[in-house]
């Protein structure tokens, strides 16, 4: 499912009442797009009051075109869309209303429930699948971190978002290649082997290190402000490391490896997983072809001795190819990876999870690109330049301070979890100081919790890392959804019978539950809204509303001031009330998966 039948049905019947009746203004404009049933799709909103219907469209922006006041085109189309509805098969229970300058679309209650209750207790975790990716291949790139350095919480937002975003797209139905860019070449590792050589020895290599690695990496920074003269024998031993050095290659060679079991036990740790984990230096010998392909096509040419391309882009330096000492950078590599992934995937799309820092290498590594396909004359299904995106994020403070690898200034990733899990631990003691295997469960809480302090803020926002917050179990956090999505398989067990979508719908007529049901039935469209985005963002969005929604009906109380509880002497009542307690534990734990959340079943 693609997009919402209702809003399609009711798309169409007012694009088609807009024509009937303003024939000679829609015949003016010229534009067979401004009454098209995708252009009023799209223009569709959700009214602040749900009461007033399920969706609604604004006419204000008509008014000079259709030469009417807002109220009395309102009411106009109205009444031609309901005549229109009434003739759609399956659309009688859709009906549409005018208030004011809008058109609100009513759905019946009970059918939207019955639709969409009884839709996911069939496909379950299917719910909100698609197949608009079939055929199409989508590469997100994410993590990337450098080796010889810990996996500080700062990786962890990349990391979390592209994953996130690996899951989503598989659900819409496209091939996902989830790939891991290590940072494994380039001149850092000039001053890496320095430091190892002048004060690390076998010792170095033992225990943890990374770590140890990295307390060398900061001495380094810090003994090069006192001599300068460490950079010349970095650029040194990086120049050693291109020629194939053998003592050298073994030494980085041994960094990777640390590193990588490192990290392995930290994506393990957060339930991460990749399709392809490639690093910058397999790229090594592929970039020659890429300079030798802009020579050819006439883009580079020789300044102060170092090879570029001059950009045809404001505000965008030359993209340095190669240094006068014949030394590669950075964006020489990523110009051969992307050119790599097209030959090798002929991708839909490839996507940088990146931080926003990295905004303007990304611009240099397009327009080099474009300009390659322009002076190449390639067709446009040969193109791959607008096929490229990078997908930025902002950064993470933790407890309001940021960090750096050079300084030291770093929070280590594994110590994040494993205080996560204490604290997490600390609570659910107080809450269920009995539960069975309980310090797996405080790890799946914390490490949620850390997960979804990174995707409940937009992508594009910088995220402050507080404890107090991200661990809350009554704020808008993971634990909280955790939590919730626990308490829905406790009132199923304690039903202790068949939740079956064969109910009363009528039953779940109150307001309360209505806004449940809207709830599941944007569920498909929050998935849509993620991936085309590119922000898991309207996901994590998405499940708070949900169980806010969900915890209204939960903690009702009737006439009497009582709780007017899901299990009741009404046996009808009773049914019809858990399948909607069932459905709402199906897309809750679902969501929590998207995002890369697992969904306890006890807490």
């Amino acid at each position: 499912m693609a997009e919402d039948r209702y809003k399609q049905q009711f798309a169409e019947a007012v694009a088609e009442a807009f024509r009937t009746l303003y024939p000679e203004a829609y015949a003016e404009t010229g534009d067979r797009e401004v009454f098209s049933r995708e252009t009023v799709y799209r223009a569709l909103e959700t009214p602040r009051d749900p009461r007033r219907g399920r969706f609604s469209l604004p006419v204000f922006r008509h008014v000079k075109l259709l030469r009417d006041k807002p109220p009395e085109i309102a009411a106009k189309v109205a009444e031609e869309t309901n005549r229109r509805l009434s003739m759609q098969a399956g659309a009688g229970l859709l009906s549409c209303r005018a208030a004011g300058g809008y058109l609100n679309a009513v759905i019946d209650p009970a059918a939207l429930a019955r639709e969409t209750i009884s839709r996911i207790l069939t496909e379950e975790s299917r719910y909100g699948s698609a197949d608009i990716g079939r055929g199409k291949t989508i590469l997100v790139e994410y993590s990337s971190p450098n080796i010889a350095k810990p996996f500080g919480v700062g990786h962890l937002r990349t990391t979390i978002i592209g994953h996130s975003l690996r899951r989503v797209f598989k659900k819409l139905g496209y091939d996902v290649v989830g790939i891991n860019y290590p940072g494994d070449w380039g001149t850092q590792f000039g001053k890496m082997i320095v430091a190892f050589r002048k004060w690390g020895g076998p010792e170095t290599l033992r225990g943890n290190a990374v770590k140890n690695l990295l307390e060398l990496y900061v001495r380094y920074h810090r003994e090069a402000e006192k001599d300068p003269a460490l950079d010349d024998e970095a650029r040194a031993a990086f120049r050693q490391l291109e020629a194939g050095d053998p003592e050298t290659v073994r030494l980085w060679e041994t960094f990777k490896e640390v590193s990588h079991a490192e990290f392995d036990r930290i994506y393990a740790a957060l339930g991460v997983e990749f399709d392809l984990v490639i690093g910058e230096s397999f790229f090594n010998d592929k970039m020659d072809a890429v300079i030798e392909r802009l020579q050819r096509d006439g883009l580079t040419k020789v300044s102060q001795g170092a090879l570029i391309v001059e950009l045809n882009e404001p505000n965008l330096p030359p993209a340095l190819l190669r240094k006068q000492d014949g030394a590669t950078l950075y964006i020489t590599r990523d110009l051969a990876g992307m050119i790599y992934r097209w030959e090798k995937y002929r991708f839909h799309e490839s996507l940088y999870v990146v931080g926003a820092a990295q905004a303007d290498h990304f611009r240099q590594c397009l327009a080099v690109i474009r300009l390659m396909e322009e002076a190449e004359g390639l067709p446009e299904e040969e193109r791959m330049a607008h096929r490229i995106k990078h997908v930025p994020f902002g950064w993470v403070r933790f407890e309001g301070k940021s960090m750096s690898t050079r300084q030291g200034n770093i929070v280590l990733l594994e110590d994040v979890i494993t205080e996560a899990a204490a604290r997490a631990a600390e609570r659910v003691k107080q809450k269920n100081p009995d539960l069975p295997d309980l310090e797996q469960v405080a790890h799946l809480i914390g490490v949620g919790a850390l997960i979804f302090s990174q995707l409940s803020v937009r992508r594009t926002k910088d995220v402050n890392f507080v404890w107090d917050e991200v661990l809350n179990f009554e704020g808008e956090t993971g634990p909280y959804l955790q939590y919730t999505h626990a308490r829905l398989c406790s009132l199923l067990r304690n039903a202790g019978r068949p939740v079956t979508p064969d109910v009363d719908y009528e039953r779940l007529s109150g307001e309360e539950e209505q806004r449940v049901v809207e709830a599941l039935a944007d569920f498909p469209q929050a998935v849509l809204d993620a991936a085309r985005q590119y922000d898991p963002y309207h996901i994590a969005a998405f499940l708070l509303r949900l169980t806010a929604a969900f915890n209204r009906v939960y903690q009702r109380k009737d006439a009497a001031g009582r709780i007017d509880k899901i299990l009741s002497d009404d046996a009808e009542l009773t049914a019809a009330r858990l399948a909607l307690v069932k459905a709402v534990q199906i897309v809750l734990k679902e969501g929590l998966w998207l995002l890369g959340l697992n969904a306890p079943e006890k807490m």
